[in-house]
Formats: C-alpha cells, sequence, structure tokens
C-alpha cells in the first residue's frame, strides 16, 4: 500500500511525464515545419518515451493500492526561436526531471516505502542517460555554430540516432 505522501508525489510525477511528453510533442512539431525531419523524428520519439515513462508510473501507483490521478496539463510553448534554443531548453527541462525524480527517491526514503524506492532507481538511470544525451547533442549544436552545412549533417545524424534506437541498437 502506498501512503497517501507518496500517493501525491508518485502523481505529481505522473504529470511532470505527461507535460514532458507534450513539449516534445510541441518541439517535434515546431522542427518539423522548419524542416528539420530527423530533429522532429527524434522530438517525436523523445515524447512517445516520456509518455511511456508515464504509463509505467500509472501502472505502479495503481498496483500498489493507489490511484493514479490523470490532470490538465500546462500548454507547451509552440515556438523555439532557433534549433539551438530549443534544444537548450530540452538540456534545461532534463535537469528539471532529474530534480524532481531525485526529489521523489528522498519522500519515498523518508517514508521507508523501499518498494517505491526500488522503482524509482529505473528512473534516476534514466534520467542520467537523458541528461548526457540532451548534453551531448547541445555540445554538438555549439561546434556547429551557424554553419547551415552543419546544420543539415546535424539534422540527418540525430535521424540516424532515431532509426538506431527503434531497431535496438542505441537506446537513446
Amino acid at each position: 500500500m502506498l501512503s497517501k505522501k507518496i500517493e501525491s508525489a508518485l502523481n505529481k510525477q505522473i504529470r511532470i511525464e505527461a507535460e514532458s511528453s507534450q513539449i516534445y510533442l510541441s518541439m517535434a512539431c515546431w522542427a518539423e515545419i522548419q524542416g528539420l525531419e530527423g530533429v522532429a523524428q527524434f522530438m517525436y520519439r523523445q515524447s512517445d518515451e516520456e509518455r511511456m515513462h508515464m504509463l509505467k508510473l500509472i501502472k505502479y501507483v495503481n498496483e500498489r493500492g493507489g490511484h493514479a490521478a490523470i490532470t490538465e496539463l500546462k500548454s507547451p510553448k509552440t515556438s523555439f526561436g532557433t534549433f539551438k534554443e530549443m534544444f537548450g531548453e530540452l538540456y534545461q527541462h532534463e535537469l528539471f526531471v532529474s530534480q524532481s525524480i531525485n526529489e521523489l527517491v528522498h519522500v519515498a526514503f523518508e517514508e521507508k516505502d523501499y518498494a517505491t524506492h526500488n522503482f524509482l532507481q529505473w528512473y534516476v538511470a534514466e534520467q542520467i542517460e537523458e541528461e548526457a544525451q540532451a548534453k551531448n547533442i547541445l555540445d554538438k549544436i555549439n561546434l556547429i555554430g551557424d554553419d547551415k552545412g552543419g546544420l543539415y549533417l546535424f539534422d540527418r545524424d540525430i535521424q540516424q540516432i532515431t532509426v538506431n534506437s527503434s531497431i535496438g541498437i542505441n537506446k537513446n
């Protein structure tokens, strides 16, 4: 059985994961209309992944005797200036999600809910990967600078990340 405090904290994380999915979906739409097909595919995949994170939390809450709450979401922004600004926002968002997961782990530890603490370790590891990937992408974008040829190659490279992950070669 989940304590009310744990249930509430998990439901907060469910909303954060849902909003993350929406943010990345909005980024995908923006990238697509900018002609960045590879970036759009990458963002669509990220959106799907965040939705799966949400569903995993929902199942856990419900299976542990809680009630997963589906709440209203904040609307994501729909314009991102440049692709560099968009990926900067992606990186900052991943840092925010990591902080939220860490706070959730802390609550589980305080509540002595070791099953939830154990369950959340997957999210901790996932966020380490998500942050590293976002930072790596941002570093590559900074190397490109304003080079249009570099942007073209970057778009193709990020599309390859998406293709590789869909066939199981590279998770992210």
